[in-house]
């Protein structure tokens, strides 16, 4: 299970982003995906999360609605974009699959495939 996140970069504070998670060596609509973002010092924490069908999201603890996910399993590809971007949207974002699913939306056991993470800085 492979997971290469890109989009990432520098974007201006109020502008916005687009990250695309493309999945190799399986079939993504069998997993569902989340996104997660890291800070240096901070746990990695749950963004959004979708079911492998697409039809449910699962919002992360803080619950921003600033941040939507959509994929395209013709495409193998899920996409994360983000709105009215802040200075502490920055972080190394990142992408993982499950299999059972995410509940919660939270970085756990549930997780099969991690990405390798793409870097956002929000910064004018």
């Amino acid at each position: 299970l492979q997971l290469v996140e890109s989009g990432g970069g520098l974007v201006q504070p109020g502008g916005s982003l687009r990250l695309s998670c493309a999945a190799s060596g399986f079939n993504m609509d069998d997993y569902a995906i989340g996104w997660f973002r890291q800070v240096p010092g901070k746990e990695r924490e749950g963004i959004v999360c979708t079911s492998s069908s697409g039809l449910t999201t699962v919002y992360g603890d803080s619950v921003d609605f600033r941040f939507t996910i959509s994929r395209d399993n013709a495409k193998n590809t899920v996409y994360l974009e983000g709105d009215s971007l802040k200075f502490e949207d920055s972080g190394i974002y990142y992408c993982a699959a499950s299999r059972s699913g995410f509940t919660w939306c939270k970085p756990g056991r549930s997780v099969d495939s991690w990405g390798q993470g793409t870097q956002v800085t929000v910064s004018s």
